[in-house]
């Protein structure tokens, strides 16, 4: 039985992390994916010991277990065994009644990939025995579900508001992607099938998409509220009136009344991001007064408020 060096299919060292395994697998597949590689059967082949080895890997379980029989194997190696000779009965998953199962084989015990899509090595280990899909000179079709790719997508937070769409290549497969008006930060959207192709008839992967809202220079979102500043000149702050602030519905006129104090928050009701899912649902809109103070004053001014100063005292 060949021993699969499983990090070196992926091109990562034995302590790479999960974050790194799964940048590597992608990167992999995305070259060799079927759809890319039409007729290229290396290529297919390539990218069935890809999905194999990010099996293995991305499994916290199933990785504790290779490393464990990768350490022994090199062991043996070194004191002069031989690859056939190696017991590998402490690290077969043997099946049912105590591993007395009698087994015969079929074919070339060195196919790359059975019937289950993997390889005897894979199915030695995690396959439920030796040989795994020809116990007892038969053959079972087991289907194996593609893998999920994962990707990031950054938006406004205009575009989350009013909602947008994006077209991207995948495969060379133009794919559109409508994002709906309220889309919260973090959402995932899955495009069903869009991942890797499953094998032996298996359902093919998803399309992972998790949406990153930009940050915006005016808003801040907090769930389906927006706070905003909105500046107030002095003399509309002392004697009341109107004052302008651009919304993503647009301009809207705003009632300051005297002696409104900086600081002040102003709520104005459904002004807010749209409700996810919810037509026609809004959250609310936070303004938090902001005073202007002028500068570069008049003579003139100043002995107005200098007499206003006098007054007030």
């Amino acid at each position: 039985m060949e021993f699969k060096d499983y990090y070196s299919t992926l091109g990562v060292s034995k302590s790479a992390s999960q974050d790194d395994i799964k940048k590597a697998y992608r990167k992999l597949a995305m070259k060799y994916h079927p759809d890319k590689t039409k007729g290229d059967k290396s290529a297919e082949q390539k990218f069935k010991e890809i999905n194999e080895a990010n099996e293995v890997l991305s499994d916290p379980e199933k990785r504790k277990k290779y490393d464990q029989l990768g350490k022994n194997w090199r062991q043996y190696q070194e004191h002069g065994g031989t690859q056939g000779g190696f017991d590998w009965s402490q690290y077969a998953n043997m099946g049912g009644n105590g591993g007395q199962t009698h087994y015969t084989f079929e074919g070339d015990l060195g196919d790359l990939f059975g019937s289950t899509g993997y390889s005897d090595f894979f199915d030695m280990l995690f396959g439920g025995g030796l040989g795994g899909s020809r116990r007892r000179s038969s053959r079972r079709t087991a289907s194996v579900r593609g893998q999920d790719f994962q990707a990031q997508m950054e938006i406004t937070l205009e575009e989350a508001y009013k909602g947008s769409s994006r077209i991207f290549e995948l495969n060379g497969q133009s794919i559109k992607l409508n994002i709906k008006p309220g889309i919260p930060d973090g959402h995932t959207l899955k495009l069903a099938g869009k991942g890797s192709p499953g094998v032996s008839g298996g359902q093919a992967g998803d399309l992972l998409i998790t949406i990153k809202i930009l940050k915006d220079p005016v808003f801040e979102r907090k769930g389906d509220d927006l706070h905003a500043n909105v500046n107030v000149d002095l003399y509309t702050a002392v004697l009341g009136g109107k004052a302008s602030f651009k919304t993503f519905k647009g301009s809207v006129k705003i009632d300051i009344t005297k002696g409104t104090q900086n600081g002040k928050v102003m709520r104005l009701q459904k002004m807010g991001m749209p409700v996810y899912g919810k037509e026609s649902s809004f959250g609310d809109l936070y303004l938090k007064v902001n005073i202007q103070i002028p500068e570069k004053l008049s003579s003139k001014e100043v002995k107005l408020f200098e007499e206003l100063k006098k007054i007030r005292g």
